[in-house]
């Protein structure tokens, strides 16, 4: 399904619990993996000088810098690349975001693998803003392909994909998600559970916000459900379920997830509510979807295009 996987990693414990679902995902669906490692934005001129992304620190990368950094990566990962046949480490000098981008362009990457490092991070791991980094950031909404977030250890103890939660806000954005939903549930032969969150922040009507009118709105939501998505499934409908629920999207999500033991949480990498005119550089980062990064038990694919969708193996 995903021939060739680009993990992108800083080489610290906290791209651990990524490393350990982007290998196993290679391992289980036989697909090339590329370890890639940006080392940082270089100075000016010619200078050889780059700034350390995990050190903070200036480093002349001459060749001689280069290997150790080689080396460093082939320790870290000793394990997993003594058990994967088909990868490769990748370094580059530059924005670290831009090259995730062009390395994943320039290798037809099928699906990129990253952890959410979370902003605020203090001491013993507890952190102030549910916030997600800005590389991450930038690669999710610039992505040509999905991208696979792992934040947190516990979302990391995988055993493959076979419970699969698809999140749908309706936008334009979500059709991609759910052909990828879709293509992922049939290639494993698992388990689709669709889900819409009615936002109750978002209804300003006194009627709306009363018990028949929220009642209304989510028997709304789930015939929405069952023509946009339910009933493009096929065979696949005998093993899905629809659920919609109100509340606060993130909170639900994540709740929903944990309850069904989701291995895995497909959604559109922004809101619903996009201005049509504006480009996929201008459009926002959707808070839904951020918090989801950070608060799932579970990997989180996100979609911003659909360029690269894995074709699902005929039933």
């Amino acid at each position: 399904m995903f021939g060739k996987i680009v993990f992108a990693t800083s080489g610290a414990p906290d791209c651990d619990s990524a490393a350990r679902v982007a290998f196993d995902m290679a391992g289980r669906y036989g697909s090339e993996i590329v370890v890639f490692h940006c080392l940082g934005i270089p100075g000016k001129g010619d200078s050889n000088l780059v700034l350390d992304v995990r050190t903070g620190e200036e480093v002349d990368a001459d060749e001689e810098y280069l290997e150790g950094v080689r080396e460093e990566l082939r320790t870290t990962y000793a394990i997993q690349l003594s058990a994967c046949k088909n990868a490769r480490i990748e370094i580059a000098v530059g924005n670290p975001s831009r090259e995730v981008l062009r390395m994943a362009r320039k290798e037809d990457a099928d699906l990129i693998v990253m952890g959410a490092r979370r902003a605020g991070v203090e001491v013993g791991g507890f952190y102030r803003r549910g916030v997600i980094g800005g590389t991450h950031r930038k690669v999710a909404k610039a992505a040509r392909c999905p991208v696979l977030t792992v934040s947190r250890p516990a979302a990391s103890f995988w055993g493959g994909f076979s419970n699969i939660v698809f999140a749908t806000d309706f936008s334009k954005a979500s059709q991609s998600a759910f052909k990828l939903a879709q293509s992922i549930t049939r290639d494993v032969d698992g388990e689709l559970h669709l889900f819409h969150c009615l936002d109750l922040d978002r209804l300003q009507s006194p009627i709306a916000l009363t018990q028949e009118g929220i009642e209304g709105r989510l028997a709304d939501a789930r015939r929405r459900i069952q023509v946009e998505y339910a009933a493009k499934l096929g065979d696949l409908a005998k093993r899905a379920s629809i659920e919609v629920w109100e509340g606060s999207p993130y909170v639900e999500i994540v709740k929903f997830a944990r309850e069904r033991q989701a291995d895995l949480i497909v959604m559109a990498h922004h809101t619903r509510n996009v201005d049509p005119d504006e480009g996929p550089d201008e459009r926002p980062f959707g808070s839904t979807l951020e918090q989801v990064l950070v608060r799932a038990t579970c990997p989180v694919i996100s979609v911003n295009r659909p360029d690269k969708l894995p074709e699902a193996s005929e039933a």
